[in-house]
């Protein structure tokens, strides 16, 4: 066996060692917060089915990691994140998810780490795409001109924040409380939305670089990984988001 298919089977038999949770507490939310809670981006507490197959992002990301990656790990987010909402009185028939992370500082470790997994990968499935276009158009490619100078200078920056995190992590391209385009990253499952994030707003764009995101394809090359990414961005969606915004 090569080394290659040695550590393949490694990295499937030690997948799935995630978790998921969240709380809440309801705070008077900035205009951002309000159209994110709205129901047409309202994260519930379950996985939903991606919206492609497993196979649909090759070869940007390939199928193996894709399974593994939603069948896994963000599955064992959901299930952690359901345990957590039990052990907290979470009521998730009348609770949204985003107002569980704006007042995460209320829960435990279990629930800020399961409950923003969960958050996060919900949002990353569907800021990809296959056949996406190569670029955002109309209202978000203007703003993103205005706050970055150029895409090319908008897509560096937010590169640089995935291959620059420290450890696990994501990158993202969020719309602050003043309207403006901020890119930054965030530790671990924290997202823009959580009170204990030094980056806050509503979250357009995330990009996973957790090394379980893109081993078996790209090994240590994260930088790969992000430049390939680009490739499948569905910008239609980032669109939507930004116009409710």
């Amino acid at each position: 066996m090569s080394k290659h298919d040695q550590g393949r089977r490694a990295f499937i038999k030690t997948t799935g060692k995630a978790g998921v949770a969240a709380g809440i507490a309801l705070t008077v939310l900035p205009s951002w917060a309000s159209a994110e809670t709205g129901s047409r981006f309202a994260t519930g507490f379950t996985q939903q089915p991606l919206p492609y197959d497993y196979k649909g992002l090759e070869p940007v990301i390939d199928a193996m990691t894709m399974e593994i990656h939603y069948s896994k790990h963000a599955a064992a987010y959901a299930k952690n994140l359901a345990d957590a909402c039990v052990a907290e009185k979470v009521d998730t028939n009348n609770t949204k998810l985003e107002d569980v992370l704006r007042n995460i500082s209320k829960y435990s470790p279990k629930m800020r780490n399961n409950g923003g997994g969960h958050y996060n990968h919900e949002l990353f499935w569907q800021c990809m795409k296959p056949g996406a276009m190569p670029k955002p158009q109309g209202t978000l490619a203007a703003a993103i001109n205005s706050s970055f100078g150029s895409f090319e200078a908008f897509a560096t920056q937010f590169g640089d924040a995935g291959k620059n995190r420290f450890g696990s992590g994501w990158a993202w391209l969020v719309l602050n409380a003043d309207k403006k385009l901020v890119v930054g990253s965030t530790p671990n499952q924290d997202n823009p939305l959580m009170d204990i994030s030094d980056l806050k707003g509503m979250p357009l764009l995330g990009l996973d670089v957790w090394e379980h995101a893109y081993y078996l394809k790209y090994q240590n090359k994260r930088p790969d990984y992000i430049n390939n990414w680009w490739n499948i961005v569905n910008w239609d969606f980032v669109q939507t988001r930004f116009d409710r915004g």
